[in-house]
């Protein structure tokens, strides 16, 4: 056998299993335990493609511990183990939904196992060879849409990008938090300067200090100073994004504050202070003035950051832009074949459904389906959901009229339709079975057209 391709093994107890002994005749093997810190500097070898997430010791308060590793590692895919079917609305089985293409109940066959994980090695690797038409897919596409709330959404960030003001974006974790940030530095006289991203969450306190302002030493033997640029440092003349900053603990928010208030830092082993000139963008997925009157977060820290402030809004609050995003998703997946495409029923199985794991489980969802579907259309049973998707009391709750009801009905069915047609309205027109003079009208009446933002 050729040299062994490289493989991650998170797992949620420490100590080897005999499915892992099994899989080491294949592949070499770096593991990572739950139970440790995430490490700032990762020593995965560089063309790790797939993982294994061992969930079946998993104890529900160590959920938070793996999404913090997962987000450290970076994975291209992930493969999940457990002990048996997930529930729906467990911690296992929404790390499955947000995280991996495939997962696999013990005891799991080796054999079976180590094919799958071969098939999706080589693809990730295609992938990451062929140049990307949407670059991160997840990033590129979470902004987009022609929903008027993702409108509103790109309009209040515009207005935002031409002031210096510090910006906090909060939403559901896979909400678009980040892309949001990257939208609005992308739109701002700093986006020829850099765009550095900080997850807050994977800052371990005895080390917080020396990632965010550098360090500076001098050894008097050699003769030589050592300098190493923290990443405020690294952000200056371009944007700060501090992402997960609901996640810092009060040490980490009181060494913050000091470049907060005086807009300079000095490098741990020196006292020169350095001034920094840039734009702060934090994220949050908890609400922060609700941490700060719980004296869970230090409320001078929060109005320096909390001036201007936006909520991302949930992928089912926005399910009229779910169609033609995740034809855009497997168009981008398609490493240069023909993209599969999704049937009138699976676009209508992917609008009902609720997302809670938002365009993170989008994503993996439709990875899945592609990978696994042996056909060249994508049906509801590929797509693994549940069947029913939206809740009828949610839906109820809005006190919507029957004109009102029939309306949302008409846009999803010209968005489905769009989707599948690749915006030919001839074909989407015979997809609904009307005329074209009919579709045209539709398109007028709910203004489904190419629109400006505002």
């Amino acid at each position: 056998m050729s040299e062994k391709r490289p493989l991650v093994w998170l797992s949620a107890a420490n100590g080897s299993t005999t499915l892992r002994r099994a899989l080491d005749a294949h592949w070499h093997i770096t593991g990572y335990s739950l139970q440790d810190p995430v490490p700032i500097m990762m020593s995965v070898p560089e063309d790790t493609r797939v993982g294994i997430l061992d969930l079946t010791n998993l104890p529900p308060e160590a959920a938070l511990a793996a999404e913090q590793w997962l987000e450290a590692l970076s994975l291209d895919v992930w493969v999940g183990i457990v002990a048996h079917r997930p529930v729906s609305g467990m911690p296992a089985a929404q790390l499955i939904a947000r995280y991996c293409s495939d997962f696999h109940t013990t005891p799991v066959h080796v054999d079976r196992l180590n094919t799958v994980l071969g098939h999706l090695w080589g693809m990730a690797s295609i992938r990451a060879s062929a140049p990307d038409p949407v670059g991160d897919n997840y990033h590129a596409l979470a902004m987009e849409g022609d929903s008027e709330t993702i409108r509103k959404i790109r309009g209040l960030l515009r207005r935002f990008a031409v002031t210096p003001d510090p910006v906090l974006i909060t939403g559901e974790s896979g909400s678009g938090k980040y892309a949001a940030a990257r939208f609005l530095h992308q739109t701002s006289p700093r986006a020829a300067g850099p765009l550095i991203n900080v997850n807050c969450a994977a800052l371990p306190d005895t080390l917080a200090r020396s990632e965010l302002f550098g360090v500076e030493s001098y050894s008097s033997q050699d003769d030589v100073e050592t300098i190493q640029p923290g990443r405020i440092e690294q952000a200056n003349g371009g944007s700060l994004v501090l992402s997960s900053i609901d996640e810092l603990d009060d040490n980490q928010q009181s060494a913050l504050l000091g470049f907060l208030q005086e807009g300079q830092i000095e490098r741990v082993g020196s006292t020169t202070p350095i001034p920094i000139n840039c734009r702060i963008i934090t994220t949050a997925t908890r609400p922060l003035r609700a941490l700060v009157d719980s004296g869970q977060f230090r409320s001078d820290v929060y109005y320096r950051l909390g001036g201007l402030e936006i909520r991302m809004p949930p992928l089912r609050d926005r399910r009229e832009d779910i169609p033609a995003i995740a034809s855009a998703l497997l168009a981008a997946t398609a490493n240069r074949q023909k993209p599969k495409q999704l049937s009138l029923a699976a676009i209508e199985c992917l609008v009902k459904h609720n997302w809670p794991g938002n365009f993170r489980e989008l994503q993996n969802r439709l990875r899945q389906a592609s990978l696994l579907c042996d056909k060249g259309t994508i049906e509801p049973e590929d797509l693994g959901l549940d069947e029913g998707g939206t809740d009828a009391t949610q839906m109820a709750s809005t006190n919507l009229s029957l004109e009102e009801f029939r309306a949302r009905a008409d846009r999803q069915a010209l968005s489905c339709s769009l989707a599948l047609a690749h915006h030919n309205i001839s074909a989407a027109a015979r997809i609904l079975k009307i005329s074209r003079v009919s579709f045209y009208r539709l398109m007028e009446k709910y203004n489904q057209g190419h629109h400006a933002d505002p």
